[in-house]
């Protein structure tokens, strides 16, 4: 199953660091966040990638690009113009990465790389939260459930987009990005789309605004509640506070 990240953000709100690089390109413990959320889901066996870029995406396709050569020892002989790879400690990663644009929304980004996803099921997430989700849980709750999207839902201090819960049906009952009135869960993205979320994806919209509350509506929408470790760098004080949990050598999303 193929994975997509939405990587094409202008990342305004750390912008200390987005105004150099892409928001998913900003290092935790000398690493993209890009990497570090695709390490989650390769521990787990999942290593086909479809990157959604825009904000400074040659960014994000150079990384990739010179990816192989970065991580190997070389020895490059300048006189017979000659390299010599020693040793290869690459990622087992097939990685799309398409342009969808400056500007945007997301309903509309994913849009554009259904193509890529060839009419099958396929995960989504955001490409600046970190989890220690458990992605075959999720998938399987996902089959269970039968809707359309299932979302996972964390329990983080509030300041993103919210959501409502009926417990015992599993189903999201009210989605609001980033309302003001206090709720116990928000969408940490790690979520599961079947193809027919299409008809729902139009593009002149944020996926988590009307797409989602359409689905919402129809019923289609079922919520994994997760109530392990999320966290979004959405801010320098975020960014500094993975930092510190990478270099504890205890962090909660590093599953491999």
């Amino acid at each position: 199953m193929k994975v997509v990240i939405l990587a094409g953000g202008m990342g305004s709100r750390i912008s200390e660091e987005s105004h150099l690089r892409p928001k998913p390109m900003i290092e935790i413990g000398g690493r993209p966040i890009l990497w570090h959320i695709m390490k989650i889901y390769s521990s787990y066996g999942f290593n086909d990638f479809i990157i959604c870029c825009g904000y400074k995406g040659h960014m994000i396709k150079e990384y990739f690009m010179d990816y192989y050569m970065n991580e190997s020892d070389i020895t490059v002989d300048l006189k017979n113009n000659d390299t010599t790879i020693h040793q290869n400690t690459s990622e087992p990663w097939k990685v799309t990465l398409v342009n969808t644009g400056l500007h945007t929304p997301t309903a509309g980004r994913i849009r554009q790389i259904l193509k890529y996803t060839k009419d099958e099921p396929f995960m989504m997430t955001y490409g600046d939260g970190v989890s220690d989700v458990n992605i075959p849980e999720l998938l399987e709750f996902h089959k269970k459930m039968g809707k359309i999207v299932t979302i996972t839902a964390a329990k983080p201090a509030g300041r993103w987009g919210t959501i409502q819960i009926d417990e015992e049906k599993q189903l999201v009952t009210t989605f609001k990005e980033k309302a003001k009135i206090e709720q116990a869960y928000v969408n940490a993205g790690y979520a599961v789309f079947n193809p027919e979320v299409a008809a729902y994806l139009d593009e002149q919209y944020m996926l988590e605004t009307v797409p989602y509350e359409k689905l919402t509506e129809a019923g289609q929408m079922a919520a994994y509640q997760h109530d392990g470790f999320w966290y979004p760098m959405d801010t320098m004080r975020d960014k500094d506070y993975l930092e510190d949990e990478w270099a504890s050598g205890e962090a909660p999303w590093k599953l491999w």
